[in-house]
């Protein structure tokens, strides 16, 4: 024989989920719905044209910078000395930063990756002649890549760990305030059955 329920832990119980559930739903909101629609986007990418746009620009070495290539030459991973940087970005208006750079005997490359599309700049050794490369796949491109963390940096990593430690909370309060409620829903647990039978069947049976 089942002993009744003391309405007042049950009360603090529902009062306590409730009040988690609506925190984690509310931090939750808008990172759903970004997070539903770019996996609409990602799971029909083939059919949804991007247009890539490039923008292409070249520029020549002061002389005097020659000299801090060659005084920097001696890591092959180094990142361009901070001249160098200064000069790129106020006459070419690209902010390298501290990224590492691939040194070769005839070039300098950087690999500029980012959200939504590309970018990379080459310095020829012995010329000095600058050219950057951009790439932009457009708006929809970049929210894919959100969607997966591609090139977004790490603010944007640790917003999606705890944007997902949210959602946690949000579907093991979900749950236990259905195991609440069930005996006045009776649905509550075929349909929830349903839920992960139909998951487990398409991905046993249609997933290769």
């Amino acid at each position: 024989m089942t002993q009744p329920v003391d309405p007042k832990r049950r009360s603090f119980w529902l009062k306590t989920l409730h009040e988690w559930h609506w925190i984690s739903s509310a931090v939750c909101l808008v990172g759903i719905l970004l997070f539903s629609i770019t996996g609409i986007t990602l799971n029909h990418a083939s059919q949804i044209e991007a247009k890539a746009v490039v923008a292409n620009q070249k520029a020549q070495l002061p002389p005097a910078l020659m000299t801090e290539i060659t005084a920097a030459a001696d890591d092959a991973r180094a990142a361009l000395p901070v001249p160098l940087r200064e000069w790129i970005a106020q006459n070419m208006d690209v902010r390298v930063g501290g990224r590492s750079a691939e040194w070769s005997d005839s070039d300098i490359y950087v690999s500029m990756p980012r959200a939504g599309g590309d970018a990379w700049l080459s310095i020829d050794r012995s010329s000095g002649e600058i050219e950057f490369e951009r790439t932009d796949r457009g708006w929809i491109s970049w929210l894919n890549d959100l969607h997966k963390g591609r090139n977004t940096g790490p603010a944007w990593s640790w917003f999606i760990d705890v944007f997902a430690i949210a959602c946690v909370v949000f579907a093991i309060t979900g749950f236990f305030l259905l195991q609440i409620h069930a005996r006045q829903r009776p649905m509550t647990w075929p349909l929830v059955g349903l839920g992960f039978l139909v998951m487990l069947l398409i991905a046993i049976l249609f997933v290769h």
